[in-house]
């Protein structure tokens, strides 16, 4: 006696998945506000990256567990060193960025210590093309 019942699957076509476009409204960043100006393409995904380079992971309610990264954490631990900061920025920008579908792969990231504050340059492949990121972390992020 089987303890599930036995079913035949059908096999089915599958249909090619239709990549959507990025379309999203363009924030202004230095005003804090969301604008009626829609953006899409690289401009849509720079502003993604830049948006979770500068929030902190599960900081916000309002994003989900996907936006951020946890860097701030890492920049105010003060029993960590500089060289092990700058050795784990790298890890923690690759998982927090690769979560987009959009973004193929980080080519290359460029750290550099300013007084209390990381200076990033990051050389980003993305569907779109390849996106010149510059952004400095520090007790701000």
């Amino acid at each position: 006696m089987a303890l599930s019942p036995e079913e035949e699957i059908e096999e089915t076509e599958e249909e090619e998945e239709e990549v959507e476009t990025s379309t999203t409204y363009r924030i202004d960043f230095e005003n804090g506000r969301l604008t009626n100006d829609q953006i899409t393409g690289t401009q849509a995904i720079r502003q993604f990256i830049y948006m979770t380079l500068r929030t902190e992971r599960y900081a916000q309610p309002i994003y989900s567990h996907d936006i951020g990264t946890e860097i701030q954490e890492l920049l105010t631990d003060t029993e960590a060193t500089d060289e092990y900061k700058e050795m784990e920025i790298p890890r923690l920008l690759e998982e927090a960025l690769l979560v987009d579908e959009r973004i193929e792969r980080i080519e290359e990231i460029e750290i550099t210590k300013h007084h209390d504050a990381f200076q990033v340059k990051l050389t980003i492949l993305t569907d779109e093309g390849t996106l010149e990121i510059e952004e400095v972390m520090g007790d701000n992020v």
